[in-house]
């Protein structure tokens, strides 16, 4: 297993990045457990062009600083005031391209996961939405702003291969509000 390093987040092409995280394995080192995940499914958010983006038209708050970071910086946002989401942050510093890791499947911690989940068994829901995602692998916005290059939260690439036409490639869920920029095919899932 590899973690992965800065060269491959900061390749400028999101939509390369988020088909390239399909089957490489989130992990974190929350509250002294280890949890790891196969990352199931992504969505890419293209930055201050994407109407979609948090960054989109240069806009800049406390929240989405950490999306004009170095590629590998970790980006976390308060949805609907419950669910941390977590994404991934590509491309250079101030160009605000990020992926949004939507699913997972369990590999390690999984006891700390359902306990985290408030579940007594492993179901399809586990680690389906990328809020129960991260609720699962303790990951929450205290994390935003810190470098997937460190030891709390990281991504391995463990030889996991995904085939082409494994891949299912569609638009984006949720952004109806971005007009036509919703339509664009930046979701990708392992089918």
């Amino acid at each position: 297993m590899i973690k992965l390093d800065t060269d491959f987040y900061s390749r400028g092409n999101v939509t390369e990045v988020a088909r390239d995280l399909l089957g490489k394995v989130l992990c974190s080192r929350v509250g002294g457990h280890l949890t790891k995940a196969i990352i199931m499914e992504t969505e890419a958010y293209a930055g201050v062009d994407d109407r979609a983006s948090h960054a989109y038209g240069g806009r800049r708050t406390r929240r989405t600083e950490p999306m004009y970071g170095d590629g590998g910086t970790v980006y976390v946002y308060l949805c609907y005031g419950i669910h941390h989401l977590f994404n991934v942050v590509t491309s250079t510093l101030n160009d605000p391209q990020a992926v949004l890791v939507r699913a997972g499947s369990p590999v390690e911690g999984i006891d700390e996961m359902l306990r985290r989940r408030g579940k007594a068994a492993v179901d399809e829901t586990l680690l389906s939405g990328p809020g129960s995602l991260a609720q699962a692998l303790g990951i929450r916005t205290d994390l935003s702003g810190t470098s997937l290059l460190r030891d709390r939260v990281w991504i391995e690439d463990q030889g996991i291969g995904v085939a082409k036409d494994a891949v299912r490639v569609g638009p984006r869920i949720g952004v109806d509000y971005a007009g036509e920029d919703a339509t664009l095919p930046y979701r990708f899932l392992i089918s």
